[in-house]
């Protein structure tokens, strides 16, 4: 099968924060060349590095990134490399690049540039701060740009002497490129329509701030202010905690306690073939709440018997998680229905059974290594087309004199 966007061809012209973007198109079909300069990207020198000895080609980094796409070397700064450049961005479908404000007009190889070589060219830039910001706001990290933006305010703990917690995985790069495919796509269907190719601005700083949950709109609505919460959506009214230890001193997120009389149920049922039924004294009022439709969660301030029913469900999850393991009580509840999520380490995402079952780990031949490596596959599964990593990432210009040629 090919994949959704086979026969698009991209040119990419990105550093750390749009190459996501190109990982996006090339992963499900997209012919993406990336156009590096002498010596490489810098995301090639970023760690960690196989066997940990750094090195252009050893960059796993640079491995995850830049999966499917074909690498052309070309000093922009030389006169004949940027025409040939500009010949391919002219021909492609598709540009993308990252480059400070002012870097793509200075070489001529922007927008206003090709539009008149190829009309139906889609130009996508990535910015920290959009396109008509002053040139010395182009600093940035993924930190500042999720601390500037927003997320950050939103993680952390219920102590909140302590400060704000960037998430891992360089979201803030990866928010500023989905935008810049998602928008890339719509254009393309807009062209399909019109004949027409368009300029597309993205805002990494306002992209962040799009992607807070209902902390940018509940300061716009009414002025609240959302507080961070451990392991928790952030909210104006602090919610219940969530995070529990299991026998074995792993934590697992316990979700919602029961609310419906069939929750109440499952529960019981789960605590008699844990054999608990005589050392949970709460038990009673399990079977009261299995005997309702519903528990009226708005009476749990006013009416003693649905503030003792909804407590009892509470501790009895908690009580279940102290008699196994987190991935004893993560598969048991999630069989149940109920929602519960285990704390794993990122190396432990991968050995999941279910992840396994549905093919997430993909392994991904290294012909100069002369073995294959195991990757993070898609995180969706089409019924007709296809995903793929059909080719690891390219060595430094492997591809220059094929794709120039």
């Amino acid at each position: 099968m090919s994949g959704p966007l086979t026969g698009i061809k991209v040119v990419e012209i990105c550093d750390e924060m749009g190459e996501w973007a190109g990982k996006l198109f090339a992963d499900v079909g997209a012919e993406v060349v990336k156009i590096e300069p002498p010596g490489g990207v810098r995301t090639r020198t970023y760690g960690p590095f196989l066997d940990d000895e750094p090195g252009p080609e050893r960059s796993l980094w640079f491995w995850h990134y830049n999966t499917n796409k074909r690498s052309v070397v070309a000093d922009l700064d030389e006169a004949g490399a940027r025409a040939a450049v500009k010949g391919l961005m002219a021909a492609a479908d598709i540009v993308i690049e990252d480059q400070r404000p002012g870097r793509m007009a200075e070489l001529g190889l922007d927008w206003a540039d090709l539009k008149a070589l190829n009309p139906r060219l889609i130009y996508v830039s990535i910015t920290a701060f959009g396109r008509d910001m002053p040139k010395n706001l182009d600093e940035y990290t993924d930190l500042t740009l999720m601390a500037g933006g927003g997320p950050a305010w939103s993680c952390g703990y219920d102590d909140h002497s302590l400060p704000p917690v960037r998430g891992g995985g360089n979201q803030g790069f990866h928010t500023a490129s989905h935008y810049g495919f998602m928008t890339a796509l719509v254009a393309l269907l807009e062209r399909d329509v019109s004949g027409e190719g368009q300029f597309i601005d993205v805002n990494a700083h306002a992209s962040q701030n799009v992607t807070t949950e209902a902390a940018s709109y509940s300061w716009l609505v009414n002025q609240s202010t959302v507080q961070r919460q451990t392991g928790r959506h952030a909210g104006v009214t602090p919610s219940m905690p969530s995070q529990i230890m299991c026998g074995d001193g792993r934590m697992v997120n316990s979700g919602l306690p029961p609310r419906r009389g069939d929750d109440y149920r499952r529960m019981l049922m789960w605590l008699d073939e844990i054999g608990g039924r005589e050392q949970f004294p709460e038990y009673p009022f399990l079977e009261i709440g299995a005997g309702q439709e519903r528990i009226d969660l708005s009476k749990i301030q006013t009416d003693p018997e649905v503030a003792a029913i909804f407590g009892a469900g509470r501790e009895c999850v908690n009580y279940i998680a102290s008699k196994l393991s987190a991935f004893e009580f993560f598969t048991g509840a999630q069989e149940r229905g109920f929602q519960v999520g285990i704390i794993y380490s990122p190396e432990e995402v991968m050995e999941d059974p279910h992840f396994k079952a549905r093919g997430f780990p993909v392994e991904v031949e290294h012909p100069e290594h002369g073995h294959t490596f195991t990757y993070p596959g898609a995180p969706y599964a089409f019924g007709k087309s296809r995903w793929a990593i059909e080719r690891r990432a390219p060595l430094l210009g492997e591809d220059t004199k094929a794709v120039l040629g």
